[in-house]
């Protein structure tokens, strides 16, 4: 069964605890049966003028928004336990594990791919394997950097690169590409 959830963070400045918004969604097989997307109150309302570029997000928007140890008991359910994705996973991944570390929150038992070395191996001579060029190859359109969007493109791209190597679950996926799952 291709059962995992992929993951978004956008950031507000270059510090990886500056999360702004954060995306889930959960894939049973080729069906999302859960999605979630909240903005976020970094631990400090600095942001870059080139992320807010970027995603759009601004200090107004997330000022009265909770921060991320007050969601973490409504985000944790969705990861314990779970292959989380992400397309280039060592950024989100980083991301929430400093905000765990700033917030003193305990680290779910999770373990994680990454779409973007998994398009790598299943796609070898795109162009790049930037999130937005992968999905376009593949007819998926998106509104990139808003994270609900770059979840649902990145839950995509594993159910295609699984029906390209003929897989039908996550290990089956990274075992056809020589790939391994980390610990988080």
């Amino acid at each position: 069964m291709l059962d995992f959830t992929a993951i978004d963070f956008e950031t507000a400045n270059k510090y990886a605890n500056s999360a702004c918004s954060l995306a889930a969604v959960t894939m049973h097989d080729d069906q999302c049966v859960k999605e979630g997307y909240t903005l976020i109150k970094p631990p400090f309302m600095v942001f870059d003028k080139g992320n807010i570029q970027i995603h759009g997000i601004t200090p107004d928007q997330v000022a009265h928004k909770p921060k991320f140890d007050a969601l973490w008991d409504r985000i944790r359910p969705h990861l314990e336990g779970r292959i989380l994705v992400a397309h280039y996973a060592v950024f989100d991944t980083r991301v929430l594990r400093s905000l765990l570390k700033t917030y003193h929150l305990e680290k779910p038992k999770a373990s994680y791919a990454c779409t973007v070395q998994i398009s790598r191996r299943v796609w070898p001579n795109l162009p790049n394997h930037k999130l937005d060029t992968v999905a376009n190859y593949l007819g998926y359109s998106f509104h990139h950097h808003q994270a609900l969007d770059d979840a649902r493109a990145c839950a995509y791209i594993v159910l295609k690169a699984a029906e390209i190597v003929g897989a039908s679950s996550m290990e089956e996926l990274l075992d056809a590409t020589h790939l391994t799952l980390k610990r988080l």
